[in-house]
């Protein structure tokens, strides 16, 4: 098997709500759409994620019903702490939940993270030592 993720499938409670935060509120385009089954953005070079109805997801993959929090965090690398800071302002235009405010991390990086309508954790980050070349390959 190759080191490769082509689909990050969140299991949500609505996928209208999850419309209206992703592609009404953050602007992000659809690649394909089943009516209240799952909706697909694409988000980077061949990655998509797939918005899928928590029940279908359940029934199809053998997952547990979703908690409170779901346990997985989504980063969101940027070139600089002012990208950091403009993004989490889009976010929480959107509706999202801002769980932490930006600050320096003793790591080095400045990060912030925010809740979609699911609760699912977005990490939106400026890493200084972060860096993906022209052929994609990632230097950390």
């Amino acid at each position: 098997m190759q080191p490769r993720v082509d689909f990050i499938s969140l299991g949500v409670r609505s996928v209208a709500e999850s419309r209206r935060f992703y592609v009404e509120g953050l602007g992000w385009p659809v690649r394909k759409e089943i009516p209240g089954d799952v909706l697909f953005i694409q988000v980077n070079h061949g990655l998509t994620l797939s918005l899928w109805d928590a029940g279908q997801m359940q029934a199809e993959a053998g997952v547990s019903p979703p908690g409170p929090v779901p346990h997985i965090t989504l980063s969101h690398n940027l070139a600089s702490p002012e990208d950091v800071d403009r993004v989490m302002a889009e976010a929480a235009a959107a509706g999202a939940v801002i769980v932490a405010e930006p600050v320096t991390q003793p790591w080095g990086g400045y990060s912030g993270y925010f809740a979609d309508p699911d609760g699912f954790r977005w990490e939106v980050a400026y890493n200084p030592t972060w860096s993906v070349d022209d052929a994609g390959s990632v230097t950390i």
